[in-house]
């Protein structure tokens, strides 16, 4: 089946100041490509979500890339990342149907590891509707973890609709697996995965890798 990588990138990034920090320079190269270039080899397509004030700069920033690429605007701003999730599965959906596998991944975390990707994606192929890395007793990885499309839309809208804006809850109204500690050091996961870029002096840190 068809993989696709969704990227969540519609956040007003207000730790970053007053710039697009999907676009934030990262040692040369825009922090969301640095993204998408990390997934070329454990996907087939991308999906991006974000505002439609955005979507000039991430075209410019995705030019050449080397998978199709559709855009999933926000049809509602500014409603968290949860909304932003929803509506990336939603542009999933409708390229590849419902049971489409997306592995979603927020637009600040450039060091995504590609072992992570295609090792959730073949989990997901045990049945489940989202596999989702959880590397200690406290919190689950939702923008790195692989949902079936349709079944994590339909979650979201049902979370949204009764007022509940939280990352996990739509988690919970799935099927799902969880990948935990032991499994991702048996696969050798890069330990800065999970990394992500709120603040330029972040950013700065993280292109100190790229150089």
């Amino acid at each position: 089946m068809t993989r696709y990588a969704a990227v969540v990138a519609g956040g007003r990034s207000t730790r970053f100041g007053d710039r697009d920090k999907a676009v934030a320079d990262v040692a040369g190269v825009p922090m969301i490509r640095r993204v998408a270039d990390r997934l070329v080899d454990a996907v087939d397509r991308l999906v991006v979500n974000g505002r439609a004030d955005q979507r000039a700069a991430i075209e410019d920033a995705l030019t050449g890339y080397p998978l199709p690429v559709r855009y999933a605007e926000d049809p509602d701003p500014d409603e968290g990342p949860m909304a932003g999730i929803r509506t990336a599965c939603r542009g999933v959906e409708a390229w590849g149907g419902p049971d489409a596998p997306a592995f979603v991944v927020a637009c600040d975390m450039p060091f995504v590891d590609p072992t992570l990707v295609e090792a959730l994606f073949e989990r997901l192929d045990e049945g489940y509707d989202a596999v989702v890395p959880r590397v200690d007793d406290e919190w689950f990885q939702t923008t790195q973890a692989v949902y079936r499309a349709g079944p994590m839309a339909d979650a979201c809208d049902a979370a949204l609709d009764r007022g509940d804006r939280k990352i996990l809850a739509p988690l919970f109204e799935l099927e799902y697996a969880v990948v935990g500690a032991d499994d991702l050091a048996a696969l050798g996961v890069d330990d800065r995965t999970f990394e992500n870029c709120n603040t330029r002096e972040e950013v700065a840190a993280a292109a100190t890798a790229f150089e």
